[in-house]
């Protein structure tokens, strides 16, 4: 359903579907001979890892195949294990194409419009004293991505005795993992990948930045045809205008920094102290209803902390916090009973999700569901009448987010059939639950252990014998 199955995926990835292997990448030939398009990429959690279900994700892998369904083509991605080798691939003709580069002048290559951007932090223990500035590391080991190393060798005129590594195959992870652990003291890393670490590793702070965000952008041979490029840009150009480009990057980072360092801490605690308990009555839910049990996991915990005796001041109680009429309806008898509410809560999201319109994809579908599940079904409604008057999507929760905090407003609720709502508290619910979600993809097994199918039109070459998926070792 979403995003980072991490090492689990690797895993499996390696030892169950193994993607074919090139030893050799020779120059590709004309897209409109093979209807083939290549695409060099890199692994990591802003262009191509395996998520949740076992598929292939990430912003870029997107973005590849929203224009491979434009042109109707089918894609090959070549994994790079190197960001800085990149461009000279791609001027050398081994790609149509190379996506998630940091976009800079280079022989041979032509870069398109900038869509995303990645900015250089500095990342150490919190248990250690916060540095203040690159000259304030002393003889503290660093690690720096190699994206960022030609910032780096910028910097380093005003710091001549900083020294440092650099981490060429590592990702933001990785090297969080390493800060975490003491075996480095500090790492420049990646704001973003950063804010999604930080739920795994609450040990590790941001400390500050470092220089300024690199433009992302997609590159092409300097001599590629004219009509692939123009067909690139006007893709482009359609993304940004129509909102996919957005809602794109608030799927794979909206909710990324959502949880404080304590509340991370705090769940990871839990998952090991409490989560035992209760993972089979999750699974066997699981196994009723068709939801993924990490995240009937994931809302339970928001809703109470996985406490079957929990009673808030509103009436609502136990495991999944079921009103009374709730409660009813799905014919629980004991809210009290934590199997019992497991259960309810499961049926209840899964009729809430089979509710909505069937234009609404996933991942939008189950985080539409949650909302309705905090809000109900009748709020939830006038939200989306009022994306369409506001010229949003009503399917998008990128674009519902940012509606359903403005049924509090007067000038708003009081347009719509079912009047005030508290919407804001609506968003947090929802996005708190996506981070624990993402927690428990990244440590806890899926039931299904095997993968389904890949998708057809698209294919590997790993010519490095990188492993395919998030390049972290397995914890």
């Amino acid at each position: 359903m979403l995003r980072q199955l991490w090492w689990i995926a690797l895993g499996l990835l390696v030892g169950c579907t193994p993607a074919p292997v090139e030893t050799e990448i020779k120059p590709v030939a004309p897209l409109s001979e093979t209807g083939e398009m290549v695409v060099l990429i890199r692994n990591g959690a802003t262009s191509f890892y395996v998520d949740a279900e076992g598929k292939y994700a990430g912003l870029d892998y997107d973005l590849v195949k929203g224009l491979a369904d434009e042109l109707g083509v089918k894609v090959k991605f070549v994994v790079s294990p190197r960001v800085a080798e990149m461009p000279m691939r791609v001027a050398a003709h081994e790609a149509h194409l190379g996506v998630g580069m940091a976009r800079h002048q280079a022989e041979g290559v032509r870069f398109g419009p900038a869509y995303f951007g990645h900015r250089p932090v500095l990342v150490y223990r919190t248990e250690d004293r916060k540095p203040r500035g690159l000259g304030d590391l002393g003889k503290g080991i660093l690690m720096v991505a190699s994206l960022f190393a030609p910032t780096m060798r910028e910097l380093q005129l005003k710091y001549p005795q900083l020294a440092w590594n650099e981490a060429q195959y590592q990702d933001t992870e990785e090297l969080i993992d390493k800060v975490e652990n003491g075996l480095i003291d500090y790492a420049i890393v990646d704001g973003k990948g950063a804010e999604v670490a930080q739920n795994f590793h609450p040990g590790v702070g941001v400390a500050f930045e470092v220089g300024d965000a690199l433009p992302v952008a997609w590159a092409w041979p300097a001599d590629a045809p004219a009509p692939f490029v123009d067909r690139l840009k006007v893709y482009f150009a359609r993304i940004q205008k129509d909102g996919t480009l957005a809602r794109l990057i608030d799927r794979y980072y909206g909710h990324a920094n959502r949880l404080q360092p304590i509340d991370a801490t705090t769940f990871l605690s839990r998952r090991n102290t409490v989560l035992p308990k209760f993972r089979p009555l999750f699974i066997e839910a699981e196994a009723r209803y068709g939801l993924d049990w990490r995240m009937l996991a994931a809302l339970s915990y928001q809703e109470s902390h996985w406490d079957p005796f929990a009673t808030s001041a509103y009436g609502v109680r136990g495991m999944m916090m079921l009103t009374t009429d709730t409660a009813d309806r799905l014919g629980v008898e004991n809210r009290l009973d934590a199997k019992q509410s497991i259960m309810g809560g499961a049926k209840y999201i899964n009729m809430l999700r089979e509710r909505l319109s069937p234009r609404i994809p996933e991942p939008d579908r189950a985080w539409l569901a949650l909302a309705s599940y905090n809000i109900g079904v009748a709020h939830l409604e006038d939200a989306r009448v009022l994306a369409q008057r506001l010229g949003k999507n009503p399917n998008s929760w990128t674009d519902l987010k940012t509606v359903i905090p403005l049924l509090r407003n007067y000038e708003y609720f009081s347009t719509l059939k079912y009047g005030f709502a508290r919407g804001g508290e609506t968003v947090i619910f929802v996005e708190n639950v996506r981070s624990y979600y993402d927690i428990l993809v990244r440590f806890e097994k899926p039931v299904q252990t095997m993968f389904p199918p890949f998708d057809e039109q698209v294919t590997v070459a790993n010519p490095e014998g990188v492993r395919l998926g998030i390049d972290a070792a397995a914890k």
